[in-house]
């Protein structure tokens, strides 16, 4: 027959455990991004930068491929650590600038590009290397990420997830733009928005089991 302990022996046992560790918003995003930053590193040190890259820059095409998913990925982090405080309001609306910005590029493009080119620009010559590649560059981040949000309280895991996959994502496919030569907006808005999206959908799915009280 065991004995039941007392609820003054109970409560002197739960304060010697030590607190669970919280979720620190500067470290989650030092380590999210940086991981990204690493990965996307080593990705440009094995098959190297596109070759015109700094001439490249200077077209306006080209700087956008990189700015609009950073435009993405930095209040998607705001936002997600928004999101793991239990009550706090989570405005979307900041995630629709980019979007709306990179819809514009493509109508511009749409419109003067020939009739028998558009196919031909929209789907390039390496869109599974795009979709592929971009994805495996953000898997590590938002694997991490999850990880490190299961230390908020978040009341809502899968917008968290989702947020956290989008922060990766938009990261992942910034740094890919400095290694990609499709420079046609018709491409780059369509397979990086998918590739995008696609890890954001994951990190809601992986998300709303991870995270949850």
């Amino acid at each position: 027959m065991t004995t039941r302990p007392t609820t003054d022996a109970l409560i002197a046992q739960l304060a010697t455990c030590p607190p669970p560790a919280r979720l620190s918003a500067p470290g989650a995003a030092a380590r999210l991004f940086g991981t990204v930053a690493l990965v996307v590193g080593l990705f440009l040190w094995l098959a190297g930068p596109r070759a015109d890259l700094a001439h490249a820059l200077g077209r306006p095409e080209v700087l956008l491929k990189l700015v609009l998913p950073l435009g993405l990925a930095l209040p998607a982090l705001l936002l997600a650590l928004r999101s793991a405080r239990p009550g706090a309001r989570v405005p979307l609306w900041p995630l629709a600038f980019p979007a709306v910005a990179a819809l514009g590029l493509f109508v511009s493009r749409l419109v003067q590009t020939p009739a028998g080119l558009v196919g031909a620009e929209i789907m390039g010559s390496s869109v599974l290397a795009c979709l592929l590649s971009i994805g495996l560059l953000a898997a590590p981040a938002t694997i991490l990420g999850l990880v490190l949000f299961r230390r908020g309280a978040t009341l809502r895991p899968g917008l968290t997830g989702g947020l956290v996959g989008l922060a990766a994502s938009g990261g992942a496919a910034a740094g890919y733009a400095l290694y990609c030569t499709e420079d046609s907006p018709l491409f780059f808005t369509t397979w990086y928005g998918l590739a995008i999206l696609t890890v954001a959908a994951a990190g809601a799915l992986l998300g709303g089991r991870m995270l949850r009280w």
